[in-house]
């Protein structure tokens, strides 16, 4: 049974795939993976071409190629040292863009980001004109927020003028889908679809795979391929490598919060037994003082005692010297 659907303005059809009829159940491997998402990528350019159609807010039409330029053997034994797991395409011969999944904050992604798409900006041959260089555009599919106290669902960035917002130039942008605010999709983003794209990385059921597959055909031809990569057992080897390699990023991750959280609490304490011996040594301070306050006080009734005494001594002699008796 067929039914029409739209996607960016475009008329597309959709159909029951018996690929996915016998599919059930939780994902064996999430859809995060970095690993798995460059190999559906890269194994069907129709997948492809519709993940790049709803980001970049085009149409099928819009698109004449678009190919990744850094492929890798599927299958092949990866070391996550010496192999990073980007997607660098080349879109209708003109434009560089760089898309990544990044399921661990490592809390550095602006800089790197940024150190992404200006390599990809700087993409110049030997005799080219400026005029001649390609746009590039960064794209990072994350599974945390960015901007915790400013969260949005897909932002995206341009070089602007700071007092009147003029574009200064649209050769390069950066994108970022916050995988963990699909809730927060505007109008636009739901437009585009690109909720239903963050919804597929987010299933954790073919069930709701397939949900999303009758919606929409690039998802549904996504959905095939991740399910018979799946089924490879030397794809499904490296992808369970990096769930491997994540499981260590997250362990390290909360072993050095942990560490962080335990020396906090112990410079608390160190700050609060050092406020403790400030506190005593004021009142030590102010106990001297007190001490010398006393002491003067002491010294002055001293003297005047001593006045006293000389006041007297100096009257019994006189009392003496002119015979009175004592």
């Amino acid at each position: 049974m067929k039914k029409s659907i739209i996607i960016s303005g475009k008329h597309f059809s959709s159909h029951s795939s018996s690929i996915l009829s016998s599919a059930k159940g939780p994902v064996s491997i999430p859809l995060t993976n970095d690993y798995l998402f460059r190999a559906f990528l890269q194994k069907n350019n129709q997948a492809l071409k519709g993940l790049i159609c709803s980001l970049l807010h085009l149409s099928v039409n819009d698109i004449t190629s678009v190919e990744i330029t850094n492929p890798i053997e599927l299958g092949e034994y990866i070391n996550e040292k010496t192999y990073f797991l980007d997607v660098r395409l080349l879109l209708n011969n003109k434009t560089i863009i760089n898309l990544e999944m990044q399921v661990i904050n490592e809390h550095n992604w602006p800089e790197r980001s940024l150190t992404y798409l200006c390599r990809s900006f700087d993409n110049l041959n030997a005799g080219d004109t400026y005029q001649n260089v390609k746009s590039a555009i960064q794209i990072g599919l994350l599974d945390f927020t960015l901007f915790p106290d400013h969260p949005e669902f897909y932002a995206t960035y341009k070089l602007l003028n700071v007092k009147n917002y003029s574009l200064y130039s649209d050769k390069v942008q950066l994108s970022v889908v916050d995988l963990t605010h699909i809730h927060l999709a505007t109008e636009e983003d739901k437009l585009y679809q690109i909720d239903y794209w963050a919804s597929l990385f987010k299933a954790i059921t073919w069930e709701e795979i397939k949900m999303l597959a009758s919606k929409n055909e690039f998802i549904q031809e996504a959905s095939e391929t991740i399910y018979q990569l799946s089924q490879k057992e030397q794809v499904r080897l490296q992808c369970e490598a990096r769930e491997d390699y994540y499981r260590r990023l997250r362990s390290t991750q909360l072993t050095i919060e942990e560490n962080k959280a335990t020396l906090e609490r112990q410079n608390s304490e160190i700050e609060r037994q050092n406020s403790e011996i400030e506190r005593q040594f004021s009142e030590i301070e102010r106990q001297n003082s007190e001490i010398e306050r006393q002491n003067s006080e002491i010294e002055k009734q001293a003297a005047i005692i001593q006045q006293k005494d000389s006041a007297y001594n100096d009257l019994l002699q006189w009392a003496i010297k002119h015979g009175y008796e004592a």
